[in-house]
């Protein structure tokens, strides 16, 4: 039953509306005057107000403030632009004019109804959502996550350095995203520089810009993308890669603002946010001398750390149907579903790729899928725990990038792609710019 009240000072209107709305299947209360309301009703306990626009002592639109986010519909026999406007704006949700159509009435009444449920649903689901999934985006109930979305809401109005630490595939991304857009500098642009995909010799040229004939090739003068930040958030993903020279202008930029394009003796103001990420164990690169002490306090102000996705629990289940009516609308195919098999293969995976893995081998599932369901066979998962190298014990005393070189070379003629980045525990993305970086070009392989 919903609740309406008429305020209306001619009872033979106010009865016949009554009666209409009665037979329609609402619960309706009247009242002669807007004094009436107030004195013998809680306004707010209505689902609607209907008032005539003219009564005794003051005139409808003056419950409008007195009933909260209760909406209200003015009657009026003066059906005007100008009366009707002028409710509108002091907040009446519509109006009708008198003497009203017996089924316009009933239609505008039943129309306003849907769209203040309509509004209060949202407004629940909102707020299951928020307490659920405090940041958009990003999905996930597990202790580790909630701990995640506390850290986001803290520090992302502060202002400060943040470092994101997490697997390759966990999502790093999204996260420095999450704090810009809880920022003060959420209006301002978020520039994203993977420092592992630039060679080397080009990355300073990239961050920090350089003029005019600094170098061979430099034709023209050229702004970096710390300058292209400017005001905004710089987020420098796997910023364990950088450069050890590239490593001290930014240093630069951190300490004292300012930034000094390859090749100019001028140095030019830059207010930027820096977010940096990494999969490394950045104080170890500190003890092998690959990444600067000074540096490293200032990236390590507040840190946020990603688990990895075989660590999330019931996240993994909850992620991969989201992922997969995502992917599904991507690819412009009806909603699928899992089957229990599938499930039950994707929560015993170990999945060293993470989220990225995942999303990937759903796509795959819904392009070979033949009707509505992922089933276990669409799913190329061995789930046998997958060995994965890690920085903190590189075989026989190599450091890392001399491991990569070293295992791809003996493997990439025996292995896929694919199963080359499994092996290592990264994306086929990572993968590529570590080839491109270390200078390992693809070889063609009888299995490839």
């Amino acid at each position: 039953m919903k609740q309406i009240l008429i305020v209306e000072d001619e009872a033979i209107i106010r009865t016949a509306l009554r009666r209409l709305l009665e037979r329609h299947g609402h619960s309706v209360s009247e009242a002669g005057s807007v004094g009436e309301a107030v004195a013998n009703f809680t306004l707010g306990d209505f689902q609607l107000i209907i008032a005539d626009l003219r009564l005794p002592g003051a005139p409808g639109t003056d419950i409008i403030d007195r009933c909260g986010e209760v909406p209200v519909l003015i009657m009026t026999s003066y059906a005007s632009v100008r009366s009707a406007v002028d409710s509108m704006k002091m907040g009446a949700v519509d109006y009708i004019a008198k003497p009203f159509d017996h089924d316009d009435m009933v239609m505008t009444v039943q129309r306003i109804l849907k769209q203040r449920n309509l509004a209060l649903h949202n407004e629940v689901l909102k707020s299951e959502l928020s307490r659920a999934y405090p940041i958009e985006g990003i999905i996930g109930t597990c202790p580790a996550m909630q701990e995640v979305f506390a850290r986001i809401q803290k520090v992302a109005p502060a202002d400060t350095t943040v470092l994101i630490l997490g697997e390759s595939g966990t999502g790093k991304e999204l996260v420095a995203r999450a704090v810009h857009e809880h920022s003060a500098r959420r209006n301002a642009p978020i520039i994203t520089v993977n420092c592992a995909a630039i060679p080397e010799g080009l990355i300073e040229s990239e961050l920090f810009g350089h003029e005019k004939g600094a170098f061979t090739g430099a034709v023209e003068s050229h702004r970096g993308l710390v300058e292209a930040a400017d005001g905004g958030t710089l987020f420098l993903d796997e910023i364990g890669e950088l450069p050890l020279e590239a490593q001290a202008r930014l240093l630069r930029v951190l300490q004292e603002g300012e930034i000094r394009r390859v090749g100019s003796t001028q140095s030019r103001k830059a207010n930027i946010r820096l977010v940096a990420a990494t999969h490394r164990n950045l104080q170890k690169r500190v003890n092998d001398g690959r990444f600067r002490n000074d540096l490293y306090f200032r990236l390590h102000v507040m840190e946020i750390a990603l688990p990895p996705l075989r660590d999330r629990g019931d996240d993994i289940e909850e992620l991969a149907r989201v992922l997969l009516d995502k992917t599904c609308h991507r690819l412009n195919r009806p909603p699928m579903q899992i089957s229990a098999e599938a499930v039950e293969r994707i929560r015993r995976y170990p999945w060293p790729g993470n989220v990225r893995e995942l999303e990937n081998v759903l796509e795959r599932a819904v392009i070979l899928s033949e009707g509505d369901t992922v089933s276990a066979d669409l799913l190329p998962l061995e789930c046998a725990a997958t060995t994965v190298p890690t920085e903190a014990a590189p075989p026989d005393n190599l450091s890392l990038d001399e491991y990569f070189v070293r295992f791809v070379r003996e493997h990439e003629m025996q292995m896929t792609e694919t199963e080359l980045a499994k092996q290592l525990g990264v994306s086929r993305k990572t993968l590529w710019e570590r080839r491109q970086k270390l200078g390992i070009p693809r070889k063609r392989s009888p299995v490839s």
